[in-house]
């Protein structure tokens, strides 16, 4: 997410900015969805015939990465006819705004798909600030 300051405007700009990174370093494609919710973003990844043993999720900074492989089903001693699939490492990275809790996030993998949640941070969240009687104290200098 790309929020400076952790403006939770910036969460929204990710969305945008996903389109711009979406190459893989095999030229592939990982889909993704994202949405956002009062609570945390998602994030959803497809990555059929991927063991879940191969997929590695990491923050670093402001940086998700995202790394998996789905190796050849062509045997070693065999002559590929067409190949159509992609195959081999794949690598994503993500900037993600400081508005996120990263060390909260969670991630499953079922059916091919990679869900991750990342829960806003508690200073991103909305809050009301409640009003009462009387006057605010005065600082002092």
């Amino acid at each position: 997410m790309l929020a400076r300051n952790g403006a939770p405007d910036g969460l929204d700009r990710l969305v945008h900015q996903l389109a711009h990174t979406a190459t893989t370093s095999t030229g592939a494609v990982i889909p993704a969805d994202v949405w956002r919710d009062d609570e945390a973003l998602y994030l959803q990844f497809d990555l059929p015939g991927m063991d879940r043993s191969s997929i590695e999720l990491a923050t670093e900074g402001n940086t998700l990465t995202l790394r998996a492989e789905r190796p050849s089903p062509v045997p070693a001693d065999a002559r590929a006819v067409l190949t159509e699939r992609p195959t081999g490492q794949f690598a994503r990275r993500l900037p993600l705004s400081d508005a996120l809790d990263t060390a909260a996030a969670e991630a499953a993998y079922d059916n091919g798909v990679l869900t991750l949640r990342i829960p806003l941070a508690a200073h991103a969240k909305p809050r009301k600030i409640t009003v009462s009687r009387g006057t605010p104290k005065q600082l002092t200098a």
